[in-house]
């Protein structure tokens, strides 16, 4: 019996190491196809374009994959051409007030000489964003909307950016100046104590109108800030777009959102057979992917402060070991200790009745100047 056992376990060791990763063969064809995706906005806001090619998962996303130095516009079919302006990584700036009563074309020209033209886009009006709002929960904060459609509009992008204020945890007033080797205080501009982080959201919000009563969508759900997540930590802030698309967006945007869903399954359909409204001039039979939408984008700003959903513990793992310093630093060991910039002051320390601070504590940078992870410059937009 021991020898049945002792060779049961050899045949599973040797199966296990043979096993080798499956990475099944794709047509090289369906790596190298320009991806246009973008919502231009009909009155003016400023909207992206984002130009790139498909690359192997493997890949990592390579740097090639961005496409660089195009030539893009909307052309009216009066003939009329607005241009957009290339921002660099592959996006490109539409910003243009426009009729909505005209039909018009995207036209994308590539260094190569190779030329896109999308299918003619129609604008479509978008109803305005209801109400806005947030509620907790057991696992943090759900942020939602409302809104309603109508005979024009059935089915709904939205997208979102987010803007928060942090804090580290010490702070510290003051800097050191290697010249006249004194700790001095910080002007506004050189504050390091709160500062701010974007983010524009990557997820795929959907939904069709017509599937409720009176097309009205009651409280769609947007956006999951769970507990310990820093953007709660001290003023929060969403601007949420809302965009009307077509049935053909939609399922555009449906196939997509299944497919991102569903990547690394050799069952998920490859990226070039999603297809859109994009062709390529020279060979329109040539794989390209891409669902460029026209219309009216509806935004609305919410902001959310640290004290509507207190107790909120922020758990920030760039954080986690930082102290401040037990030794004080007196006056003749500044240059020492704050010269190199790893260290910052940051408690003065007095001696009684003193009016003047012998040293200071100290922390690391790391754990004082919130510039390195974020800006100190307040958004234009933002309410305290």
């Amino acid at each position: 019996m021991r020898h049945i056992l002792f060779f049961g376990l050899g045949l599973i060791g040797l199966l296990a190491s043979c096993r080798e990763p499956f990475e099944p063969e794709i047509d090289p064809v369906d790596l190298n196809v320009l991806v246009v995706e973008g919502y231009l906005d009909s009155e003016g806001t400023p909207s992206l374009l984002t130009l790139n090619y498909t690359q192997p998962i493997q890949g990592q996303g390579q740097p090639n994959s961005l496409v660089l130095g195009a030539d893009i516009y909307l052309e009216s079919l009066g003939g009329e051409r607005f241009p957009f302006i290339e921002l660099g990584d592959g996006v490109y700036q539409f910003q243009h007030d426009i009729s909505e009563s005209d039909s018009y074309r995207l036209r994308i020209f590539l260094w190569d000489g190779t030329s896109y033209t999308s299918e003619e886009l129609q604008p479509l009006i978008t109803p305005d964003i209801i109400d806005v709002g947030f509620e907790e929960n057991e696992n943090g904060v759900e942020i939602f909307l409302t809104t309603q459609g109508d005979e024009n509009a059935d089915d709904f992008l939205w997208t979102y950016e987010e803007t928060w204020a942090f804090r580290p945890p010490f702070t510290s007033l003051v800097k050191y100046v290697p010249e006249t080797q004194e700790i001095v205080p910080r002007s506004n501009e050189e504050r390091i104590d709160i500062c701010y982080m974007s983010r524009r959201n990557s997820d795929l919000l959907l939904e069709t109108s017509s599937r409720f009563q009176d097309q009205f969508v009651f409280r769609q759900a947007i956006r999951q800030i769970d507990q310990g997540d820093e953007r709660l930590s001290v003023r929060y802030s969403i601007l949420i777009s809302q965009k009307a698309i077509s049935k053909e967006d939609s399922e555009f945007w449906e196939i997509l959102k299944k497919n991102t869903d569903d990547l690394g399954s050799i069952f998920s359909p490859l990226p070039s057979l999603i297809g859109g409204n994009i062709r390529q001039d020279q060979n329109p039979d040539a794989p390209v992917i891409g669902q460029v939408s026209l219309g009216v984008v509806r935004q609305k700003r919410m902001f959310i402060d640290n004290q509507e959903v207190a107790p909120w513990r922020p758990d920030v793992e760039d954080y986690f070991g930082c102290v401040t310093e037990p030794d004080t630093v007196l006056v003749a060991n500044y240059d020492q200790y704050f010269r190199a910039g790893g260290n910052l002051p940051t408690t003065p320390v007095f001696l009684e009745n003193g009016f003047e601070p012998i040293g200071y504590r100290y922390a690391r940078a790391s754990c004082v100047d919130c510039t390195r992870r974020g800006t100190n410059v307040k958004p234009d937009f933002w309410e305290d």
